[in-house]
């Protein structure tokens, strides 16, 4: 199916924002609206977001890719994930004038951009369903587990890894001082949040641990959101194994149960899917998924 691309600006509280259409054509009944993550634009890492863009608009459905108020060539002071609320809201109002046609709306994000369509896709009745690729909810203690159990257990386990040592290939005391640090930090974030005063709060300190309050806010939101997610997570990435790691938690059972929800992985795939084959089966699956509702 073909597709064409333009350019195109809208207004976000007296700022300039810069989006892309990609568009099929014939008449699209679907949107994505896609929203990037981190310290990135519209292009995305590798132009994944451009090539994502245009795998979509070939399958007949109109994108959307945009940035954010002080990101790429939009206007105004650079925010956080947690502040995009008014420039979701000002997209998609741009995205909905400019292709009346689309009766269905998905956000997509990566990364903290999927954090942010989290807690944002309850507030607006015009979404219709959710994307998340590889979601934010990071904590050190989380983290730190993970690589125990990801990393230096596999690297143990591994015969390259005994045939280095055996060669005198590798620095034994700095290997186990990297594992000592990783050691030390999963143990004391542990107990920061184990004596806190509050949730999501050092109990010495009183001040905020995000990770707890990330994880906690990207679950609400999901549970007040009642339109299908889909969930994709490069099984390589880190921060897509801590969100696994998350959503296996008894609190997150009623989500996992719901009959719009969905999860997948990308054998092999990092955090960006950075690969031909990686990029395309995350499409893929966004699209058989779409399918299915």
């Amino acid at each position: 199916m073909t597709y064409a691309e333009r350019a195109s600006s809208f207004d976000c509280q007296g700022q300039r924002l810069q989006a892309i259409f990609c568009v099929p054509g014939q008449a699209a009944r679907r949107g994505i609206l896609i929203v990037v993550g981190g310290a990135q634009y519209r292009v995305g890492s590798h132009r994944q977001f451009v090539l994502m863009a245009r795998y979509f608009a070939g399958c007949g459905m109109a994108v959307m890719r945009f940035d954010y108020r002080g990101m790429g060539d939009s206007a105004g002071a650079p925010r956080d994930y947690d502040a995009l609320h008014d420039d979701l809201h000002a997209a998609i109002d741009h995205f909905v004038a400019e292709r009346p046609e689309v009766g269905e709306l998905v956000l997509l994000g990566l990364c903290d951009g999927a954090s942010a369509i989290a807690l944002y896709g309850a507030s607006d009745p015009r979404v219709s369903a959710l994307v998340l690729l590889n979601p934010w909810v990071h904590n050190e203690a989380r983290a730190a587990s993970a690589m125990l159990r990801h990393y230096y257990a596999r690297r143990v386990l591994s015969p390259q890894f005994w045939r280095k040592l055996a060669r005198a290939e590798l620095q034994p005391g700095a290997a186990l001082r990297a594992l000592f640090d990783t050691v030390k930090a999963n143990w004391m974030q542990a107990r920061k949040q184990r004596s806190a005063a509050a949730p999501g709060r050092d109990g010495a300190t009183g001040r905020k641990l995000p990770g707890p309050c990330v994880a906690e806010r990207v679950r609400t939101g999901l549970q007040q959101f009642t339109g299908p997610v889909l969930i994709v997570l490069g099984a390589e990435d880190a921060t897509g194994r801590e969100f696994a790691a998350v959503a296996a938690g008894r609190d997150w059972r009623p989500l996992r149960a719901r009959p719009g929800w969905r999860s997948d992985v990308v054998a092999g795939a990092d955090h960006t899917f950075s690969r031909r084959q990686w990029r395309e089966q995350a499409c893929a699956l966004v699209q058989s998924w779409s399918a299915s509702w």
